[in-house]
């Protein structure tokens, strides 16, 4: 067998591995038996039974009693064993480093939240601190259990270079390659990602749903057709730079009018809420989103405001709301959502 065949089909036992591993996540604490994940996969009972054999072997699967019998012998359901690997997250807020570790099922354990400075402190003071406190969440658990570090940033950024790109406000980190910096500061895999991109990845959700962030900036993570969309340099979802009104506030990007400043010049929160729900309802109309999670510190500070003018504005907005139904909530995780979805980019790795 050539290298060349040799490879590919590695790489297929890793995607049919992946995709088993993915529906049994789906099917939660229930269980699932090797009989469904043959028929929801495509695959084999064979290959289903190799597989299965291999990520318990690892691990990864366990055995968790038998179905309701519909006739025959009851069939043995398999669920995931959450705590048999781990990812850590980590977010550079411009005020505030997060960082926690999650696990196979996304539950957070250990989540920290310490104040910085961003652009003041530059790099090495941060990343210097981001390694201590992974060091402190990670005292005691084997290292070949963690299988890497998600990093989100405030953008612009290269997600596949893992390299910064003119933040906003913070020169110092301009150019930087972060994922390479972090790798070798706490000997773990990096991948990096923008925040609000992050944040889509935060938890399960509609295949075609945004994640508004809205925090020091204003910024939207989106999935489409099941898929997370980056754009054409992996820096899409600036949001909040969309032109609401031409003649409005200047903006820190230089534009005037954008949904950023003009969130920023209003008077009240309620008028600060509508203000997103406008841009939110571009949004939606634009791209026939049936979910937008909202997030950051300014939503979890008052989430009833947000949520309630959000939603009456999309209703406004719509122009048939019954047929056009769109869910909107806040992050379940909280403060935490952006350095969850950090995590999630590695758990990614091992779901497909």
């Amino acid at each position: 067998m050539s290298q060349a065949a040799g490879a590919n089909l590695s790489s297929l036992r890793d995607h049919n591995a992946a995709a088993v591993l993915s529906l049994v996540r789906a099917a939660g604490e229930v269980g699932v038996s090797r009989v469904e994940l043959a028929r929801a996969s495509g695959l084999t009972a064979q290959a289903v039974s190799k597989i299965v054999h291999r990520l318990t072997e690892d691990g990864l699967l366990a055995e968790a009693g038998r179905g309701v019998s519909t006739g025959g012998k009851p069939r043995t359901l398999l669920t995931l064993v959450p705590q048999a690997r781990w990812a850590v997250g980590a977010q550079l807020g411009r005020d505030t480093l997060t960082v926690l570790r999650a696990d196979l099922a996304g539950g957070v354990a250990a989540p920290r939240r310490i104040p910085i400075e961003l652009a003041d402190w530059g790099p090495q003071r941060v990343l210097d601190l981001l390694a201590e406190e992974v060091g402190r969440l990670l005292a005691g658990l084997p290292r070949d259990r963690v299988l890497g570090i998600g990093v989100a940033s405030p953008g612009p950024l290269d997600q596949r270079a893992g390299l910064l790109h003119q933040v906003t406000g913070a020169p110092a980190w301009d150019g930087l390659r972060l994922a390479e910096e972090v790798t070798a500061r706490v000997g773990l895999p990096a991948l990096i990602e923008k925040d609000s991109t992050a944040g889509v990845l935060g938890a399960l959700g509609s295949p075609n749903r945004a994640f508004v962030h809205l925090d020091h900036g204003l910024g939207a993570g989106l999935v489409l057709g099941g898929a997370v969309q980056r754009g054409a340099r992996t820096n899409a979802g600036e949001f909040g730079h969309q032109t609401l009104d031409p003649a409005g506030p200047r903006c820190r990007c230089g534009s005037k009018g954008c949904v950023e400043a003009v969130w920023a010049a209003a008077p009240t929160r309620e008028a600060a809420a509508r203000v997103l729900g406008e841009g939110v309802a571009n949004l939606v109309r634009l791209l026939d989103l049936d979910e937008v999670v909202l997030g950051g510190r300014e939503v979890v500070a008052a989430p009833d405001v947000y949520l309630r003018t959000v939603r009456d504005v999309i209703a406004d907005r719509l122009p048939d709301p019954e047929w056009q139904r769109v869910s909107v909530s806040v992050a379940p995780a909280g403060p935490d959502a952006v350095a969850l979805g950090a995590a999630g980019l590695v758990l990614g790795r091992l779901f497909g």
